[in-house]
């Protein structure tokens, strides 16, 4: 796992990095830097789901699997829990950018290959590049957020660690249409967290991240009737 555990640290890593420089920046060059973070995200999440929604085979499986998704984490109250637990943290916008580092870091097509080519063949090159862009990432998050964002990388450990474990069960399952599913409900999530972090339409994103669980289930479920009948 030692991808895995490179991909971890460069979050922790910048995480420090951004948070060191956040505390040296004026309130109103915060404030420019938390839109262009806003509209980054916003770019991003666009760009994945408009690219990956032509290639899809199954053109309501995203609007199912948000709305399902959408009321179980409605169910459970996700957003809130994790409100009460932020405490007063919740009020510099931490939940937002806490829910936009773990779309980025976790809903990306190579946080879930790179922890499979990691166990299946030995090859780490598609972690480490991934934990180049985390890096990054993380720093540019810590700058606007805080250092609150370091706990996203205890959030991939488990992500990619669980993929990792289970690799031998899970890959046959892994499609490209099942990353191409998930990279269109992904950016739909990652663009609604630039909507909130811009304070455009406040969104509970957290309630929604169950939606990412949908087509799992419904490919792994599609794969056994094939398998079995």
């Amino acid at each position: 796992m030692i991808g895995t555990i490179v991909n971890c640290i460069s979050i922790i890593t910048g995480s420090i990095l951004g948070a060191a420089f956040k505390k040296g920046i004026k309130e109103e060059y915060k404030d420019i830097m938390l839109q262009a973070m806003g509209l980054s995200a916003s770019v991003i999440g666009i760009s994945s789901a408009v690219n990956s929604m032509p290639k899809s085979k199954y053109h309501v499986l995203f609007i199912i699997s948000i709305a399902i998704g959408g009321l179980i984490g409605q169910r459970f109250d996700l957003e809130k829990k994790l409100y009460s637990i932020g405490g007063k943290s919740s009020k510099n916008n931490l939940v937002e950018g806490l829910s936009t580092a773990v779309l980025l870091f976790c809903a990306g097509t190579l946080s879930i290959l790179g922890p499979l080519e990691s166990a299946l063949k030995g090859d780490n090159t598609l972690l480490y590049t991934n934990s180049i862009l985390d890096g990054i990432t993380s720093i540019v998050l810590a700058s606007n957020f805080g250092i609150g964002i370091i706990i996203s990388s205890v959030i991939l450990f488990l992500w990619q660690g669980s993929i990792y474990l289970s690799a031998n069960i899970v890959s046959p399952y892994i499609t490209a249409d099942l990353l191409n599913e998930i990279s269109i409900i992904g950016g739909i999530l990652i663009l609604s967290s630039g909507l909130n972090i811009l304070e455009i339409k406040k969104i509970k994103v957290l309630n929604l991240l169950p939606s990412l669980l949908i087509p799992i289930i419904f490919f792994v479920l599609k794969r056994l009737l094939e398998i079995y009948f």
